[in-house]
């Protein structure tokens, strides 16, 4: 092996994070609780249904005796 194991980065991070709460609470900072979030209330859903917001069917396609008809009426053009 060429050198040492390089040191756990999570390892030096989490001391770091344990002296800077120790300085903070060593100078009398006191902790507290946040106010936690609140989630809107939706509106209660309306049962009229529009009729002219109801999504309109597909068109049929054609059936065989109309594809036939076209086909005849392109071809005679």
């Amino acid at each position: 092996m060429i050198g040492s194991p390089l040191p756990d980065p999570r390892a030096t991070a989490l001391a770091d994070i344990e002296r800077k709460i120790a300085d903070f609470f060593g100078t009398g900072g006191q902790a507290s609780i946040a106010p936690g979030y609140e989630r809107a209330i939706p509106p209660v859903r309306s049962d009229k249904i529009d009729p002219d917001t109801i999504l309109k069917r597909r068109r049929p396609s054609p059936t065989r005796a109309e594809r036939i008809a076209l086909r005849r009426i392109t071809e005679e053009l």
